[in-house]
C-alpha cells in the first residue's frame, strides 16, 4: 500500500485500488492548478501499473453545511491570475487534457459524486466509467452566472440529455438532485450516503469493482424535472434566446418566471455563445469540442472582450450581484461579437490541446 498528497490531493493505492480524495473541504475542494496536475500525474502512473485495476475519485467533506464532492474550478485564483498580469491558459490546458484522460482511461473509474458536483467537479466525474449518486448528490453547471459557459466537456454531457434538457441546465444553472440526475443521464447508479463507507471497504479486493457498486446500488429517488419535459423542450427548442426568453415570458408559471429572471441576470453574450456552443457540440467529437471550449475560455477571460472577470467579481468577490455586462441586453449583441468567441488566435497545429485524439 502506497500513500501520498500532493495539491491537495489524497493519492492512496490500496487492495488493487487507486483512491483520489479531493483534500481541500474549507473551499468546498474547489480545483487548483496543483489539484487538477496531481489528478492527472496520479491517473498516469496507474495507467500502465498492473497492481491498479480500478480508479475511485471522491471528496473529503468538511464541517460545513453542504457535503462536496467538488464545487469546480478554484474562479477566485484565476480572477487574480488574470488582474496579476497572468493568464489562464495553464490552468485550461490542465484541466481539459484532465477531462479527456478521464473519458478515455482505460481501468474502470469509479465518481462518489456525493454532495455538492459544479462546474469543474463534473469535468472529473461524468467520463468516468461509473458515476455514483448519493441523497447528497447536486450536480449542475452555473457558469453563466458567472460570465462564462458550461465547459469541461459539457457539450458532450449535457448533449446526451433528452429534448432540450442540455439547453435548459446549460443556460440556466438549474441544479439537479439524485432521481433527475439519473433520470437525465448525469449519473448511473444510486447509493445511500451511509452505505459509501462499505463500498469502499469492499472495493479493495474485489475483481470487479463497478459490478460490486451496481450489486449495492438502491432504487433510484423521484425526478421531479422529468415532469416538466414537455414544457422545457417548447421552450428551450426555440431557435436564439430571444425567442427563447420571449416563450418563456408567454406562460404563467412561477417555476419558469423563476428560469425567465435567472436568465436575465446572466451576461446577455455568453447566453448566445452558449446557445451556439452547446447546439455546435452535439456534432463534435470530444478532443475536438475541448479544443473549442479552450477557444471560449481564451476570449472569455480577455480583460477587453469577456465578461468572466466582471462576472467572478460581482458574484464571487466583491459579491454586489451587480455585474456589468457588456451589452446590458440581449438586443444589442450583434451576430459578429458571438462569431468573435468562436474565432481561434492559434492555428490548429498550434492549438495547445492540438494533440488530444
Amino acid at each position: 500500500m502506497g500513500s501520498g498528497g500532493h495539491g491537495r490531493v489524497l493519492a492512496e493505492q490500496r487492495g488493487g485500488i487507486g483512491f483520489l480524495t479531493l483534500d481541500r473541504p474549507s473551499s468546498l475542494n474547489a480545483l487548483s492548478l496543483e489539484m487538477i496536475r496531481a489528478l492527472a500525474s496520479a491517473l498516469e502512473s496507474w495507467r500502465s501499473d498492473p497492481e491498479v485495476r480500478a480508479v475511485v475519485v471522491q471528496g473529503r467533506h468538511g464541517t460545513h453545511r453542504r457535503r462536496t464532492f467538488c464545487a469546480g474550478g478554484d474562479i477566485r485564483a484565476l480572477h487574480s491570475a488574470v488582474l496579476a498580469g497572468g493568464g489562464v491558459g495553464d490552468f485550461f490546458d490542465a484541466e481539459f487534457s484532465l477531462v479527456h484522460a478521464i473519458h478515455t482511461y482505460p481501468k474502470p473509474y469509479l465518481a462518489l459524486m456525493d454532495g455538492l458536483t459544479l462546474g469543474g467537479g463534473m469535468g472529473i466525474s461524468q467520463g468516468a466509467s461509473l458515476r455514483i449518486l448519493t441523497e447528497h448528490s447536486r450536480l449542475g453547471m452555473p457558469e453563466t452566472r458567472i460570465g462564462l459557459f458550461p465547459d469541461v466537456g459539457a457539450g458532450l454531457f449535457l448533449g446526451r440529455t433528452p429534448g432540450a434538457f442540455g439547453e435548459f441546465l446549460g443556460l440556466t444553472g438549474h441544479i439537479v438532485g439524485p432521481g433527475d440526475a439519473l433520470a437525465l443521464g448525469l449519473g448511473d447508479v444510486y447509493l445511500p450516503s451511509v452505505r459509501i463507507p462499505e463500498l469502499l471497504e469492499r472495493l479493495p479486493g474485489h475483481p470487479d469493482p463497478e459490478t460490486l457498486a451496481r450489486a449495492m446500488a438502491d432504487e433510484a429517488p423521484a425526478a421531479p424535472l422529468m415532469a416538466l419535459r414537455e414544457t422545457l423542450d417548447r421552450h428551450f427548442s426555440r431557435p436564439d434566446m430571444p425567442a427563447i426568453l420571449g416563450s418563456l415570458a408567454s406562460e404563467d408559471s412561477d417555476f419558469l418566471r423563476e428560469i425567465q429572471e435567472a436568465l436575465e441576470r446572466s451576461s446577455p453574450t455568453m447566453l448566445c455563445v452558449t446557445l451556439e456552443h452547446l447546439r455546435k457540440a452535439r456534432g463534435m467529437g470530444l478532443a475536438e469540442l475541448l479544443r473549442e471550449e479552450r477557444i471560449l475560455m481564451h476570449h472569455g477571460f480577455d480583460p477587453q472582450e469577456g465578461e468572466a472577470l466582471e462576472g467572478i467579481r460581482a458574484r464571487v468577490i466583491d459579491k454586489d450581484d451587480a455585474p456589468g455586462w457588456k451589452p446590458t441586453t440581449l438586443a444589442e449583441v450583434d451576430r459578429e461579437r458571438v462569431e468573435a468567441f468562436f474565432s481561434s488566435p492559434w492555428t490548429a497545429s498550434g492549438h495547445p490541446l492540438a494533440g488530444l485524439v
